[in-house]
């Protein structure tokens, strides 16, 4: 996960929410920018990119609907042939 927040921020939101991953602060929205998902406003749009080991990106989902998130990134993993070890 990434976000535009700090560092600061991101490690408070990872707390309060119990999250078992790393988010990336991306405070000066360089990565954003580069991936093209920074917002007219500064903020990085909801996009989800599935990268493989070799650091392909295998797909870009854009419509996400976050009361379903989490089902759609496993579904998706599993569709993409992603080892169910590594999630």
């Amino acid at each position: 996960m990434a976000s535009t927040d700090s560092l600061e921020n991101n490690t408070k939101f990872a707390e309060k929410n119990q999250a078992t991953f790393p988010i990336l602060a991306d405070p000066e929205k360089d990565m954003s920018q580069e991936y093209g998902v920074l917002s007219p406003i500064g903020f990085a749009k909801r996009w989800t990119f599935y990268i493989d080991n070799n650091g392909i990106i295998k797909k870009i989902d854009k419509q996400i609907d976050v009361r379903l998130a989490g089902q759609e990134l496993v579904s998706n993993m599993d569709e993409l042939g992603f080892p169910r070890a590594n999630y």
